[in-house]
């Protein structure tokens, strides 16, 4: 697999396949790489391309740096396309056509080439040429509106949700097109919009106003945040039509559960302030969070408590599934990344080594190994300037 992508949303998708068992040649600029090499949380004392960011969506891929610009570079990507699967892309539209390494020339030298090209507002359109981070498409796609609830202004969110959801799909996506080319045997080029990404999450809203429901800003009804002791946890009163009827019963008022004012979801959410009221005068009689959640689960209410990050890397739980693994690092010996969040019956599933230490680490590797080079082949490539290793 070529992965010429950097930041999140390609890198993110690679290094899935990765953790299956791909082998993803990562396409590195020489000397600076990924510009997320750079991110804050450095690894290495006196070095700025050792980020935590970096190792996590890298791990188990080898780098390649090599000067897209460069006259000879063309033909080393063509030779690495003979060979190669799957190639993912994140540049901005009209980039690797510029440079004729474009689905269209690159399938012409591999006619059943999955190609993947990932960015914010997809392929075609008139925003297509926009540069794209998740900030900016969460406000494109209504999101951040909505996520103001009722707040005078809107507010900048934390979750970078439209990169990782364009990694998802498009990870889908393309073990859909090799299951396609293994029935067909033709390829394909995939585009992934971010904006469409994202905009998909939304669950009701969309779906309502697309149908001439006027649509009503959050919070959502029935989803709660409350505070017992000191701790804030969350619970559901409403997505399945068993849980308000759990709840009446279990704080002693199963009269509630037929109210006018209550029996619905619409009237739930038109009369909040008093289901809240309700609730939360019941959970005050518990004198700490631990109680009340453990009320709330005998009852079968959905509960949590909400938990800061740190006490999430703790939790005995995500230890015992191996959320958090390690891989080596030279510097460091290990650390520790977030694994794949599924698990197959057949086998494990994880990184399966360690991210590139130096953008072109595996230069000579992938030119010998790969594409058959001969070393002065490789070192001529080097000399020129087309292709980098470590200094």
């Amino acid at each position: 697999m070529l992965d010429f992508s950097r930041v999140l949303a390609g890198p993110y998708c690679t290094r899935l396949l990765a953790d299956l068992g791909a082998r993803v040649i990562k396409v590195e600029r020489p000397g600076v790489g990924d510009e997320m090499r750079q991110s804050p949380e450095q690894l290495e004392p006196g070095r700025d391309d050792q980020s935590t960011y970096f190792v996590r969506f890298n791990a188990g891929k080898q780098s390649l740096a090599l000067d897209l610009t460069h006259p000879l570079a063309r033909g080393v990507v063509e030779d690495l396309a003979r060979v190669s699967d799957v190639v993912v892309e994140n540049f901005l539209p009209g980039v690797m056509l510029k440079l004729g390494l474009d689905y269209e020339s690159l399938s012409r030298i591999r006619p059943d080439l999955i190609y993947c090209s990932i960015s914010g507002y997809g392929q075609t359109g008139p925003l297509r040429d926009w540069p794209a981070f998740a900030h900016t498409i969460a406000a494109m796609a209504g999101i951040t509106h909505l996520e103001a609830n009722q707040d005078a202004a809107p507010h900048v969110g934390y979750f970078q949700t439209a990169d990782v959801l364009a990694a998802t799909h498009a990870f889908g996506a393309i073990l859909a097109a090799l299951y396609q080319r293994s029935r067909t045997g033709r390829g394909t080029h995939i585009d992934v919009s971010m904006l469409e990404c994202l905009i998909a999450t939304e669950d009701m809203y969309f779906g309502g106003v697309l149908n001439g429901w006027p649509g009503t800003p959050g919070p959502r009804a029935g989803l709660m945040i409350c505070q017992v002791g000191g701790q804030f946890l969350a619970l559901q009163v409403v997505g399945g039509a068993q849980f308000w009827p759990r709840l009446t019963a279990l704080i002693g008022r199963p009269e509630l559960a037929s109210d006018p004012r209550f029996a619905t979801r619409e009237a739930r959410r038109q009369n909040r302030a008093e289901v809240e009221k309700i609730v939360n005068d019941w959970i005050s009689r518990f004198a700490t969070a631990e109680e009340a959640l453990a009320a709330l689960r005998a009852g079968r209410v959905p509960c949590a408590p909400i938990l800061t990050p740190e006490e999430v890397i703790a939790h005995p739980h995500l230890a015992e599934r191996n959320v958090f693994p390690a891989v080596e690092h030279p510097a460091r010996g290990a650390v520790r990344i977030v694994n794949t969040p599924f698990r197959l019956s057949s086998g494990p599933v994880g990184p399966r080594g360690e991210a590139p230490y130096r953008p072109g680490e595996h230069s000579r590797t992938v030119l010998s190994e790969l594409l058959g080079y001969t070393p002065e082949r490789v070192e001529r490539l080097i000399r020129t300037g087309a292709v980098a290793v470590p200094a």
